[in-house]
């Protein structure tokens, strides 16, 4: 097994002192499975006060998928759902046509010393589902599988791995993992999909012998299985899956398979015809045309 691509990534400022590092999508690597959008945020001390809430905003053609490793937000969205967002649980929106959302800091947290740290990562919807009903679902951190190996501790977030699968429903093959490994030990991941990735959140990690440092992410052969060891103990996350049925276009917080159906959303969103979210004043508007 062997690294073909290393991704660096690179950081946003999403405003309030909010950082963030995006890894997808690249300029080598548009999606690895059906994530098209990875962006891990934290660990930050977030001081009392601070504003980062993000106001309702649209999305189409594909499912966030949000985990946290600290911290919390509200979800709402326009199909009136309302869900407090904590660490370990998995929270997956189909956009699929049209949906919007807000995610704010609860009022508790609000004039409270608190932490923030997670992953969102965004699937793009195979090109059939791409108009689908939008949807969301909560599933908590206790529904969760959590396999007990010799060193290492592993989540099974999504798919099915070490014989455990998910109750997450997704669309197409996805994998997704979050898992501890003790120092000086080594997990071997067999029957990796088509796609995969793996992202370290803290420690020392290599692949083959080769070491991933923070702030990467390694893109696996084709197929691959991998050998990791931990040289201090280590916390990292295994995406993928199954190719994309095709290359996607992206623009702000839209995805398609077609050009004109994301001018169609921007257009919907201009004219505030995608849906409001029950208790929302505020919304993001739609940036600049490119």
């Amino acid at each position: 097994m062997t690294i073909f691509t290393v991704l660096k990534g690179h950081e946003k400022d999403l405003g309030g002192g909010m950082l963030i590092r995006r890894y997808l999508p690249a300029a080598s690597k548009q999606a690895v499975g059906p994530f098209i959008f990875f962006d891990h945020f934290g660990p930050l001390a977030v001081a009392p006060g601070a504003n980062h809430d993000v106001r309702p905003h649209p999305h189409i053609g594909l499912a966030s998928v949000t985990y946290l490793f600290e911290g919390a937000m509200d979800h709402r969205d326009s199909l009136g759902c309302f869900q407090r967002i904590e660490p370990g649980a998995i929270n997956w929106m189909t956009a699929g046509r049209g949906i919007v959302h807000s995610e704010r800091t609860p009022p508790e947290l609000v004039n409270v010393a608190h932490r923030a740290h997670g992953l969102q990562l965004w699937a793009a919807l195979p090109q059939s589902h791409e108009e689908d009903a939008p949807s969301f679902t909560h599933t908590p951190q206790a529904a969760l599988p959590i396999v007990n190996l010799d060193g290492a501790v592993v989540k099974v977030l999504i798919g099915t791995a070490f014989g455990q699968t998910s109750p997450v429903a997704t669309y197409m093959q996805t994998l997704y993992l979050d898992v501890l490994l003790q120092a000086g030990q080594e997990l071997h991941l067999d029957d990796l999909p088509p796609e995969a990735a793996i992202y370290p959140i803290s420690g020392e990690l290599a692949i083959a012998g080769v070491k991933l440092e923070l702030g990467t992410m390694a893109l696996l052969t084709t197929g691959s299985a991998a050998l990791l060891r931990a040289s201090s103990a280590a916390h990292f996350v295994v995406i993928g899956g199954e190719p994309l049925d095709g290359p996607r276009f992206i623009w702000w917080n839209f995805v398609s398979s077609s050009k004109v159906r994301i001018a169609q959303a921007s257009d919907d969103w201009e004219a505030q015809r995608m849906g409001q979210v029950p208790g929302e004043t505020e919304f993001i508007p739609l940036p600049p045309r490119r």
